[in-house]
């Protein structure tokens, strides 16, 4: 603990050493380091501004409103729409208004007052058992079909990446169907929601389950993953199945960014914002990272492409976010975690 308390002091401290406005940008990520670093090299390459983060992907607004006006946080990567909502409502976030970014981002991939900008994104999809499962086609129905009966795993029900599915569910099925979809996807779950994304591959590599819920980029992780070769046999035991149906198509969350309200070094972390959503470091989020770039005319890597075409909800992702809430409620009330 004395160690861990050492950490955050001393990153606390190089975050709010003083610098001059063109030459740092003080990031709070909720990304892991390792996504974001070969960009933030780049950009410093480039530009000659330098970038320090902060990596909690727990506290972080929190740590934001708690710091206020002495905060030395310039920008806030997220891994979610729901948390660059979240700073939005509690004014954390600041508008920034730039033809830059109107341009490279459509705009169901930002907030409507430029507080907060998508950077990739990510299908929640389904991974399906290639022994197992023969179905080639599914809707996010399916996962709550009786026939699928004991056959599906999930991650935590609580989890940011579930719950702004399930909130995009309620933006479509309205509360009292969104609830009957949840019983439902509950009466066939396999075990106690547990694990990440990859680990539901895991299951299903093991025979515990045939069906369970997943972000793409995990897939391309796993299958090429050197240092954990286990992983490459548990993506190897799945197919990627992007659900679709008349009313809903590919749950579409996103990566994205917001510039802190109190930002020290404004213009700086705005120019890295702009970098960001360039096509040279949409192409490093491509191919990198397995992600689908947000700028129209970049494409996702080869071995994405190799699952199939996405089809994304078409509701502005703001608008789901707002049912986050809800879906955390009705998360309880059916016990999805019990």
């Amino acid at each position: 603990m004395r160690c861990l308390t050492s950490l955050a002091l001393s990153l606390t401290m190089l975050l709010a050493a003083p610098a001059r406005a063109d030459e740092v940008v003080n990031i709070y990520s909720y990304r892991q380091p390792q996504l974001i670093q070969p960009l933030l090299d780049r950009f410093t390459a480039e530009t000659g501004i330098a970038t320090q983060v902060l990596f909690d992907d727990k506290g972080t607004i929190e740590r934001l409103a708690q710091e206020g006006i002495n905060s030395p946080a310039d920008m806030v990567l997220t891994a979610d729409v729901i948390h660059l909502v979240e700073m939005k409502e509690r004014g954390l976030a600041q508008p920034v208004h730039s033809a830059v970014l109107d341009a490279a981002i459509p705009a169901n991939f930002r907030d409507p007052d430029s507080l907060w900008f998508g950077l990739t994104m990510r299908g929640r999809v389904i991974y399906a058992s290639r022994d197992r499962v023969k179905q080639e086609t599914m809707s996010y129905d399916d996962l709550a079909d009786p026939r699928w009966k004991g056959k599906v795993c999930i991650r935590s029900g609580q989890h940011i990446y579930n719950l702004a599915l399930f909130a995009g569910i309620i933006a479509h099925k309205g509360e009292d169907g969104a609830r009957r979809w949840l019983e439902g996807l509950k009466a066939n779950l396999a075990r106690k929601p547990a694990g990440n994304d990859r680990q539901q591959a895991q299951a299903i590599y093991g025979g515990e389950c045939d069906l369970a819920l997943g972000n793409t980029y995990y897939v391309g992780k796993m299958m090429t993953n050197d240092k954990e070769p286990a992983q490459k046999e548990w993506a190897s035991a799945i197919r990627v199945i992007f659900p679709v149906s008349p009313e809903m198509g590919t749950h579409a969350n996103i990566s994205g960014a917001a510039i802190a309200a109190n930002a020290p070094h404004a213009a700086a972390a705005i120019k890295l914002l702009e970098f960001l959503a360039g096509e040279e470091a949409q192409r490093i989020y491509a191919e990198q990272n397995f992600e689908y770039p947000v700028r129209p005319g970049v494409a996702a890597s080869e071995l994405v492409r190799s699952w199939g075409t996405i089809t994304p909800d078409d509701l502005p992702l703001g608008e789901i976010a707002r049912y986050a809430p809800l879906a955390s409620k009705l998360v309880d009330e059916v016990q999805l975690n019990d």
